[in-house]
C-alpha cells in the first residue's frame, strides 16, 4: 500500500568523487547502485523521487527526478528541495545505500523515531525530515552544518539499528567488498 503522506527521498546530488563519479550507475551486483534504496523505498510503500544536479548521470528510473541547484554540494540542498516540493515529510536515503531495508524505511515513515543510531552514533541518512524543520535546515545549509550535527540540533526521537543497514558505498574497494 502507498502512503501519500510521506515521500521517499533518494539522495544523488553528490560528486561521488572518492567514487570516481557515476556513483548512482555504479555497478552492485548486476544493477545501478541506486536501484537498491529505490527498491526499498518502494517496497516501504513510499512515493519515491531522486533528487539530483542537472549533470548528475543516472540510469532510466521510473519515478520522478527532481533537481537541485548546482551549489552548494552538501545533503541538506537535497533535504531542502524535496522539502519544499512534496510539502510533507520524506525519509531522505543515500543513493550509495544498497544495505537499506523497506522495513527500516517504513518504521522510520511511521514514526515516532525519525533517526537512528549505528554504533550509538546518531545517523543522519536514511532519516525523517519534516517541513517544519525548513528553516532550521535552511540556515544549517547556509552554513554548510555537518549533517550530524544538524539532525541532532532537531533532537529526533531514534532507535538503534545495525550498522551495515546505514552504511554506504563511498570508494571502488568499499564497492568491490560490498
Amino acid at each position: 500500500m502507498l502512503r501519500s503522506d510521506v515521500t521517499g527521498l533518494i539522495l544523488a546530488g553528490g560528486q561521488g568523487r572518492r567514487m570516481g563519479g557515476r556513483k548512482a550507475v555504479a555497478d552492485y551486483r548486476g544493477e545501478p547502485l541506486i536501484a537498491r534504496p529505490l527498491q526499498a523505498a518502494s517496497d516501504a510503500g513510499l512515493d519515491a523521487v531522486v533528487v539530483a544536479k542537472a549533470a548528475t548521470v543516472l540510469p532510466a528510473l521510473d519515478v520522478p527526478v527532481w533537481l537541485e541547484p548546482d551549489e552548494p554540494v552538501h545533503p541538506l540542498l537535497g533535504i531542502v528541495t524535496a522539502l519544499e516540493r512534496a510539502e510533507r515529510p520524506v525519509v531522505a536515503v543515500g543513493c550509495d545505500m544498497p544495505f537499506v531495508t523497506a522495513d527500516l524505511l517504513a518504521r522510520l515513515a511511521a514514526g515516532p523515531e525519525a533517526a537512528t543510531r549505528a554504533g550509538g552514533v546518531l545517523a543522519p541518512f536514511p532519516a525523517r525530515y519534516e517541513p517544519e524543520a525548513l528553516a532550521a535546515l535552511r540556515d544549517a545549509l547556509a552554513r554548510e552544518a555537518a549533517m550530524r550535527a544538524t539532525l541532532a540540533a532537531l533532537d529526533p526521537a531514534t532507535f538503534d539499528v545495525d550498522e551495515r543497514l546505514v552504511a554506504s558505498i563511498n570508494t571502488p574497494d568499499e564497492l568491490a567488498d560490498a
